[in-house]
């Protein structure tokens, strides 16, 4: 499973980044979430083709915008 948190680096893209680090640590994926920022993950964004950050990719697919701070939400995505 690839999961990929991808955001301009803002406070809003770190905070996704710590819930899904947590919740994926939950579920044991924890060395699966890669964290790309700044303008390597603006360029992900764009060629996802989403209108918002951040955003939370699994296994190349976008299944969140924007954030949410619901850890159990979150979960559920990763299953």
């Amino acid at each position: 499973m690839k999961i990929q948190v991808l955001g301009s680096g803002c406070p809003t893209c770190q905070k996704l980044h710590q819930v899904v680090l947590k919740a994926a640590k939950e579920l044991g994926l924890e060395k699966e979430v890669e964290y790309l920022s700044g303008s390597d993950g603006v360029a992900k964004i764009i060629e996802l083709g989403a209108m918002s950050s951040p955003v939370l990719v699994v296994d190349d697919r976008i299944v969140m915008t924007g954030f949410n701070g619901d850890l159990e939400k979150i979960k559920a995505l990763l299953k």
